[in-house]
């Protein structure tokens, strides 16, 4: 086991794939040279060259358009987008081309392209650097959507995604990057990434999260513990798909549920996931299926982050409202 941060458990990730595969490539802005803007491609083209890794200009369509083209002559290029909202250029290429491609073909045409896109806040960043756009891309039919929140999961997920032969939105919580935790990297006996995760086992609520918020939801956990409560918390890690047997499971167990994710809460991906369960639990729950997240604005200016963000307490209190129907 090695102690690794987030943001160099998927560059050890990264590098284990292009060591397996050739045909892996890695692209975007500023990811050669400089090795990324958060530094998780640093070393790669020192290393296996610019053929392999390559800094592309500043044109998120043409990034993707290329990753499509090269897909298809039989290569795995993994695009960066170097700031989460900086992916709304490359709409059109993944929504109408990656997405589509395949089904068009009768599923003749693989293409295997994972897209990583640093997402979330709390970095204190300017304008259009701390977006959380994973609805738009779970509403996309064919295409895989995985977020990891932790480096064991950057490790084995990234790797698991590049050999995927589906396109794949790999959601990084940017401001976890610098969390380190061990990493087994000698192992390939990995947890599948299209699978959901009791990472803390709980009997009186089940708290659902995926990239950025499982930590604050664990830390919520540990908080209501000292009220006497017990509280389950599920990593999601997959999208879509959704890992609907494990989410039933637990809530089925618990009978309360909260979904916690930053970006806004009207439209976000909690609706789908409370009305799913609601569907599905409706006998066993308790209480309504609550939802924490960001405010329906545009995202704030640094300085209101933390007031915009989901923390403990905004967790917190949907814990105890649950336990008030």
């Amino acid at each position: 086991m090695t102690t690794l941060a987030l943001a160099k458990a998927i560059n050890e990730g990264l590098r284990k794939a292009m060591e397996d595969d050739p045909k892996v490539l890695v692209m975007g802005e500023d990811v050669g040279k400089l090795g990324g803007v958060f530094r998780v491609t640093d070393g790669l083209q020192k290393d296996f060259g610019e053929l392999r890794v390559i800094d592309t200009p500043l044109a998120e369509s043409g990034i993707i358009g290329t990753a499509i083209g090269l897909a298809l002559r039989g290569y795995r290029p993994v695009c960066e987008i170097q700031f989460d909202g900086f992916v709304f250029p490359a709409a059109d290429q993944i929504i109408t081309q990656l997405a589509k491609m395949p089904m068009r073909s009768l599923g003749e045409l693989k293409l295997p392209v994972v897209i990583r896109i640093p997402c979330g806040g709390g970095i204190g960043a300017v304008e259009h650097h701390s977006e959380s756009p994973e609805a738009y891309f779970t509403h996309t039919s064919g295409l895989r959507v995985v977020a990891c929140s932790n480096p064991a999961d950057g490790y084995s997920m990234i790797q698991q995604a590049i050999r995927c032969d589906d396109p794949v939105i790999f959601f990084e919580p940017k401001r976890r990057y610098w969390e380190k935790a061990e990493v087994d990297t000698a192992g390939a006996d990995w947890y599948p990434f299209d699978a959901a995760k009791i990472v803390r086992p709980g009997t009186d609520l089940t708290l659902i999260a995926y990239g950025p918020m499982v930590k604050t939801c664990l830390e919520a956990a540990t908080a209501a513990e000292e009220d006497g409560r017990s509280v389950e918390v599920v990593d999601l890690r997959s999208l879509n798909p959704l890992d609907s047997a494990l989410v039933m499971e637990s809530v089925k167990r618990t009978g309360r549920c909260a979904v916690v994710h930053e970006a806004p809460v009207f439209s976000g991906y909690g609706a789908e996931l409370a009305a799913r369960i609601t569907e599905t639990c409706f006998y066993r729950l308790e209480a309504p299926v609550l939802r924490v997240g960001g405010f329906s604005t545009p995202y704030p200016p640094s300085r209101l982050e933390d007031h915009y963000l989901p923390d403990l307490d905004r967790v917190l209190d949907a814990v105890d409202r649950s336990f008030t129907f």
